[in-house]
């Protein structure tokens, strides 16, 4: 069972989050399409905001994977589709939504637990995705094998560094080592609208209710390390900060430790990470095709709705102009985004923390 967050929504009176801005954070042009494909996966993680799993059953219906295919073509400044879920890759059309993107000229990001490469019937996924030059971002929250199967499973470590060995056998995570331009990573840096060769980034999340450290300092951790242990290389670390939604916070409430991770998160606001905010010119798109400002806001059922009648968006309607220059849905749980040097899909923000903010966070 999961909590609910507490949480006030944008234009409703003790929107501390909005309070401490002092302004609407305000959308721009539609970058990136984010697409939950489902909450089913082959793991389960204590730190999952989503709350998948095997047993979860949600997927995304057929006709909705056919009204993305049209709302890429509606959607004028469209540069990325960010695939995600649960597992993305255990949905029956996940190869035909890459399919699908990359006939249209955009890059498309595959965010991987890993261990879906080593699952009976994903043999070949790894090539796949190589073979159509996916960006994959596997989440890899610590370099030790120890914290890694505490927060996501025992076992997880070891079928991660496999898989992470099969991606850079294919070309994976050499865009600045010898190889990079050999096999799929010469094809994949000969196209214009990716960004180089085949890349592979990793995903840290703090184990507990801290925020994440420095991304260039301990991206230089992981890369020695992993180098070092275990001959894996990759392209960048991404850190992201834990939210208190569904499963972490259940932990933080049963740990007594909400109060104080909510207090954390906003006396380390940073006004410089607004800027850089993913809900700024991304679209989230829920396993029941409603549209959202965020990930975040799509597992709090804080849907976009038509400003005039009211009624929630879906994406066999969306249209860029019904989403530029709209006020974010924005709420409490905003702060995590916003807190030290800033969270997003894309990791921090700004390479400092706020002024007081470094001496806030705890260390387990």
């Amino acid at each position: 069972m999961y909590y609910v967050t507490n949480f006030v929504r944008s234009g409703e009176l003790g929107n501390i989050f909005l309070q401490r801005v002092g302004h609407p954070v305000i959308r721009n042009k539609t970058r990136i399409l984010q697409i939950n494909l489902g909450k089913i996966c082959n793991q389960v993680c204590r730190h999952c905001h989503v709350g998948a799993g095997p047993h979860r059953t949600e997927q995304l219906a057929d006709s909705d994977v056919e009204a993305c295919f049209h709302l890429m073509e509606r959607l004028p400044d469209l540069q990325i589709v960010d695939l995600t879920g649960g597992a993305p890759e255990l949905h029956p059309r996940f190869r035909d939504l890459v399919d699908g993107a990359r006939r249209r000229g955009l890059q498309v990001i595959d965010r991987c637990n890993l261990t879906i490469l080593e699952e009976e019937g994903q043999e070949d996924l790894a090539l796949f995705l190589a073979e159509k030059c996916v960006h994959v971002i596997a989440s890899l929250p610590c370099y030790e094998q120890k914290n890694v199967d505490r927060q996501r499973g025992s076992g997880v470590f070891e079928k991660s560094i496999s898989a992470l060995r099969q991606l850079n056998a294919l070309g994976y995570g050499m865009s600045e080592g010898e190889g990079a331009a050999e096999g799929f990573s010469e094809k994949c840096s000969l196209e214009k609208s990716l960004e180089g060769p085949l890349r592979l980034d990793l995903v840290f999340n703090p184990q507990g209710a801290k925020l994440p450290p420095s991304q260039k300092v301990l991206e230089a951790s992981y890369r020695d390390l992993l180098k070092r242990d275990y001959d894996i290389i990759f392209d960048h670390l991404i850190t992201i900060t834990n939210m208190p939604i569904a499963r972490f916070l259940d932990q933080l409430r049963a740990e007594g430790r909400e109060e104080s991770y909510r207090q954390l998160l906003q006396s380390s606001y940073n006004p410089d990470t607004l800027n850089g905010l993913m809900c700024r010119d991304t679209l989230s798109i829920d396993h029941e095709g409603h549209l959202h400002d965020c990930d975040f806001n799509q597992m709090l059922d804080m849907r976009l709705k038509d400003p005039h009648s009211g009624d929630v968006l879906h994406v066999s309607s969306a249209e860029e102009k019904n989403l530029r220059g709209r006020e974010v849905e924005t709420g409490d749980h905003c702060f995590g985004c916003t807190a030290g040097m800033g969270s997003s899909c894309g990791g921090g923000l700004v390479s400092t923390p706020a002024a007081e903010e470094s001496k806030s966070i705890s260390s387990e």
